[in-house]
Parts: C-alpha cells; structure tokens; sequence
C-alpha cells in the first residue's frame, strides 16, 4: 500500500515489530540507518518516513530534511523529549505529522500511521514512469506533468524494466522507437512478468502507422498518443485516465 522508510540505528526487538505489524497491513518496510552511504542507496520512491531519533548522525538527519521536503514526504518520529526536540530543530514542521514519545505501544503507532495514509492515500501524488531515449522529450513531459503527478525519467528500455523490477509506478508512458529495446518489447517484458503485468501502459510517440499501432494491440496498452499532439490534449488524456482509473476502484 505505502513505501515506508524506517530509520533506525539498531533493528532491536522494537523495530522489528513495527516492520512485522506494518507489513502485516501491506505496506513496504525499508530498513535503514542513518548512515548516508546506506540512506544514500536506497532508490525506491518514500510515501512516508518513521524515524527513530535515538543516536541520529547529523548529517543522516540532515539528508532525512532534504529528501522530505524535496519530496513532499510525511514524517512519524519515535524518541524521548530531547530527541524529538533535536528533530524538530532540523526538519520543518510541516513536514512532521506524529511525534510519539518513549516507551511506544507499537500496535497503537502501527495503526495510526495506517490510518494516516489511508486518510491520505487521495493527495499522494500518482507516479507516472516516462520512458524514451530523448532527452529533451522526457524533459518537455516532466514539464508538463509535474505540477499533478510524481514524474520518474527513463531513458532506455532497459533503465525502465530495472526501475520497475524495484518499484510500482501508477502509470508508464512509453515510447516506440528505442535504440536497443524499443516500446514493443519493453510492454512485452511488462506484461510477462507478474509482479507489473497490470501495470497501465498509454504509447507516447512518433510512430503513427497502422502498423505499429496493430502490432502492439495485443498487449493492450491503455492508450496510444502522439507526440504531434498539443501539451494539454496529453495532459488532459492522462487526467482522464486516472478519474476512470479512481471512478472503478470506487
């Protein structure tokens, strides 16, 4: 349901039952310290970070400030009086939506954080995974979209499929003529594999022949759009997309 990043400097008893009741409830648990080497590696799009402010690095607390503010990332914090006031000090306000103090009824902070993202869930910005080996389309489309949606750039098939096998977008837009691996293969690998075969794919490209079009009917993409077309024909293409998307979850 949600990627949660749980920073820690010691994965005790404590920790290990927040990991175990939150991925009771569905949700993807990423354990870190907060070292930045080990934060620093992680490449997996954060819905909401629980920190445990026991013994922080600063610079660990300062990267934690970073990231939730560049990505608009909703903050949980574990520790005594004067930990929680050592991140209070660092990571804005605004930003920080509990703060629980020592010692913890882990059930009842589980529960809540769950409760929050469901509570949530609609103002998470949608993911959208851009894929096309042009550098100057992918940054024409981030442009476009980033006001309304979360926008990760791929610039090759193969960056694209690496990026899925860690992470779900909402939705792929995906180019047709790649060098090496073009659209048609990468919808291909999508709709073989399991864990993302339902992931949406709408075509953005330049190749309009009937052809081309036909030949990729059969993996049933959600769309199939020309770069030719005005900004707001796409943008709007894609906001329909997602109301249907919500009006059939209901």
């Amino acid at each position: 349901m949600a990627n949660i990043l749980l920073v820690s400097n010691t994965k005790n008893f404590i920790v290990s039952s927040f990991i175990s009741q939150l991925e009771d409830m569905e949700h993807r648990v990423i354990h870190a310290s907060s070292s930045m080497s080990e934060m620093g590696s992680i490449n997996i799009e954060i819905d909401l970070m629980l920190i445990f402010a026991e013994e922080l690095a600063t610079d660990g607390l300062v990267y934690l400030k970073d990231k939730a503010i560049e990505d608009s990332i909703p903050v949980f914090v574990v520790g005594d009086v004067n930990e929680l006031e050592s991140v209070q000090a660092v990571i804005p306000k605004q930003f920080i939506k509990s703060e629980v103090l020592r010692p913890v009824n882990v059930k009842e902070v589980v529960e809540s954080i769950n409760a929050f993202i469901k509570e949530n869930s609609s103002e998470l910005k949608k993911k959208i995974l851009v894929v096309d080996d042009s550098g100057t389309v992918l940054r024409s489309v981030k442009a476009w979209l980033e006001n309304k949606y979360q926008v990760i750039l791929a610039n090759s098939g193969a960056m694209a499929i690496k990026y899925l096998a860690m992470n779900r977008p909402d939705l792929v837009l995906l180019d047709y003529e790649m060098p090496i691996c073009d659209g048609k293969q990468v919808l291909e690998m999508i709709r073989s594999e399991i864990e993302f075969s339902n992931i949406p794919v709408i075509f953005l490209t330049s190749k309009n022949d009937r052809e081309s079009v036909m030949s990729v009917s059969a993996l049933k993409p959600q769309g199939y759009l020309l770069k030719t077309m005005e900004p707001q024909q796409i943008i709007q293409f894609i906001d329909d997309f997602f109301e249907k998307s919500k009006a059939l979850d209901i």
